[in-house]
């Protein structure tokens, strides 16, 4: 198997909604979104899946020298392989990637986050510095999109944070801020026991009203002239929006379930989307 050929696979063995966007782009683009996703899914897989955090750290580290090798030409892994055709066609920074590596970790470092300026700069580097690279491959002609783009990664992060609430306390992570718990009432017990209570329902509606926020504010800052070339992120941002809403109608029940999308569902809208943009 080839090094595209893992990387693709790697996408369509997730499940993700931001596969189905990718297959809305052309051959070359869809070669280097294929192998960013690809990469932030090795690493974040080494955090999740490994349980001795030194042998986690040992691992993120050999990912490192990766991009050392991805610099300098001869990178060993597959997927880096990959991101080296990539950089032959797109302008994707190795510091940027190695930003992404340095949020991975902070999943070794912190299970707690006190506030949510804490918290944004974990949403930083394992989605907004996402966000600014997908722009790269997209292609943009008005700098602001990196603007944009860089909220709407934060925005999906957010929405993931609510979505994956009772998956990430079963990993005993919390990621929502410790001084929002306290204003709404939560117990920290509650959430790593699965006790849905109104004080709960109403603590994440207010995440769902901030990741709303940054939805919004994404959308205002994409300029018209790189509506286009942008549409797969647009595509994205409508599919995570109806997650969202979906969560909400639910009424956040997030403790015990994993809300999802049918795969239908989300190829209607991400036809929808592209036709809109």
């Amino acid at each position: 198997m080839n090094p595209d050929d893992y990387c693709a696979d790697k996408v369509r063995a997730s499940g993700s909604s931001f596969a189905t966007s990718f297959r809305f782009l052309a051959p070359q683009r869809r070669q280097a979104i294929n192998a960013l996703y690809a990469f932030c899914r090795e690493v974040d897989d080494v955090v999740d899946e490994c349980r001795e955090p030194a042998i986690a750290r040992a691992k993120l580290d050999w990912w490192r020298g990766e991009l050392d090798k991805l610099e300098g030409g001869r990178p060993e892994h597959p997927v880096m392989q990959s991101l080296a055709t990539a950089r032959m066609h797109f302008d994707l920074p190795v510091e940027q990637l190695g930003e992404i590596i340095d949020g991975m970790q902070m999943d070794l470092e912190l299970s707690r986050y006190a506030d949510f300026a804490r918290l944004q700069l974990y949403c930083h580097r394992v989605a907004g510095v996402v966000g600014l690279l997908s722009a790269e491959i997209f292609g943009y002609a008005d700098r602001r999109t990196l603007k944009y783009a860089h909220t709407l990664g934060l925005a999906f992060q957010l929405t993931n944070i609510i979505r994956d609430v009772g998956e990430d306390a079963r990993r005993n992570r919390i990621y929502l801020p410790q001084d929002e718990l306290a204003r709404f009432g939560v117990a920290e017990r509650d959430i790593l026991n699965s006790c849905h209570t109104p004080e709960f329902a109403a603590l994440m509606a207010f995440q769902a009203q901030r990741a709303r926020e940054h939805y919004e504010r994404a959308f205002a800052q994409l300029p018209e002239v790189d509506r286009k070339a942008q549409r797969p992120g647009l595509i994205m941002a409508t599919i995570y929006h109806t997650l969202l809403a979906e969560i909400e109608r639910d009424g956040f029940l997030v403790l015990d379930r994993r809300t999802s999308l049918p795969p239908a569902r989300k190829a209607w809208l991400a036809l929808k989307a592209w036709l809109a943009a």
